[in-house]
């Protein structure tokens, strides 16, 4: 039976080779090693044809990133560290803060972010926006809305709601509800992923506002089959928070 499904799976490796190599018309001498040494030649072709186009694919490279940072989660700080030791520059010195703010270590990426922020001529507001994204994580709320508060408005759209991202979560911290919401409401529309959704829902369902919050998750569901499983894993946890929250919500009635 082994050697059955051993086989089976040789003979689709075969197939899906020599289709990939005429359909995109790469050398047809690597039919004759497919054919007659199909699993040597299946391996060979992959890693010589098929993985060098894959580099560029940018799911490929996202899962690539993902699966680094599960097996070695410090990695990008140790290289972050390894880089400004080189070279003392802003660049380095937020590249370290951000990956420092990535591993859940605010406290030591905050005065990084304030070196880097002090050192430039003309303000910069996506790194103080990050500034005050880890002030908030580090329980310092009063600290990150004066930060928030003194931020000039960003030009890109981007910027901008990712700012107001943070200043809805500032705001439902510090009970100013009603602010908070009306921010969600306005960026869930524009912002990609699905944080701005989730945390929308979740105040919706603090409030008591149940039907509503339903409407804003089935909207995460409906994105979320849209996705394959390697997308999804990207904000996987949002995800599984926005699946069992719709079971509740829908086993409520």
């Amino acid at each position: 039976m082994l050697f059955l499904i051993l086989s089976g799976g040789t003979i689709i490796c075969q197939i899906a080779c020599v289709v990939h190599c005429v359909r995109n018309g790469r050398n047809t001498f690597w039919i004759w090693p497919l054919v007659f040494f199909p699993m040597v030649g299946c391996i060979a072709y992959f890693i010589v044809e098929v993985l060098p186009g894959m580099q560029g694919n940018r799911h490929v490279r996202t899962m690539r990133a993902q699966a680094a940072r599960a097996i070695d989660p410090e990695r990008e700080v140790r290289a972050a560290r390894d880089a400004l030791g080189l070279a003392d520059t802003i660049a380095n010195r937020i590249r370290l803060a951000d990956a420092l703010s990535a591993v859940n270590r605010p406290v030591e990426a905050i005065p990084l972010y304030r070196e880097a922020i002090a050192a430039q001529p003309l303000p910069d507001p996506r790194t103080e926006t990050k500034l005050a994204r880890a002030l908030f994580e580090e329980g310092k709320i009063d600290e990150a809305q004066h930060v928030i508060d003194a931020i000039a408005k960003p030009s890109g759209q981007s910027d901008r709601d990712r700012l107001d991202l943070l200043r809805a979560r500032i705001y439902d911290h510090l009970g100013r509800r009603d602010d908070a919401l009306a921010i969600y409401r306005d960026i869930v529309t524009r912002m990609p992923g699905e944080e701005a959704r989730c945390r929308y829902a979740a105040l919706l369902i603090e409030l008591g506002r149940k039907r509503e919050a339903l409407g804003v998750l089935e909207e995460v569901e409906d994105r979320m089959k849209r996705l394959d499983r390697h997308q999804r894993q990207a904000e996987g946890d949002m995800y599984r928070w926005a699946t069992d929250k719709l079971r509740e919500l829908r086993a409520a009635g």
